[in-house]
């Protein structure tokens, strides 16, 4: 089992920034890849980036140059660094951990409660 706790969500004006937080415990962190989804209201939860255990990295068109993923393996932590922040961008942010660093929801096996980003205009 792993368990994820996800951080730094809040309210932002649009072009500013805002960095998330995904702290897990459990079985070796190490081991799994690492990704971040967001679900607005009344939509679908979607890929917003992954990082494999290696460290390489995946985004979604829509944030790609906009947002970095990156991990701390000696710390347990997958961080998501979001800039130039767009209202369109308001969601639920989950972190979630699985074998392979991919886009779709259903190759994760363990998520966190999310953190709510809002972004004003």
């Amino acid at each position: 089992q792993v368990q994820l706790a996800e951080s730094g969500g809040g309210l932002v004006q649009a072009g500013g920034s805002l960095r998330l937080s995904c702290a897990a415990s459990g079985r070796t962190f190490s081991n799994y890849a690492m990704g971040w989804f967001r679900q607005a209201p009344g939509k679908e939860r979607e890929f917003v980036a992954a990082i494999s255990w290696r460290g390489t990295t995946n985004y979604a068109a829509s944030v790609k140059g906009r947002f970095t993923i990156s991990r701390d393996n000696a710390k347990n932590t997958v961080s998501l660094q979001m800039n130039s922040l767009k209202p369109e961008d308001t969601a639920v942010y989950y972190c979630a951990a699985g074998d392979i660093a991919a886009m779709t929801d259903r190759t994760y096996d363990y998520w966190g409660q999310g953190t709510q980003v809002t972004v004003s205009s």
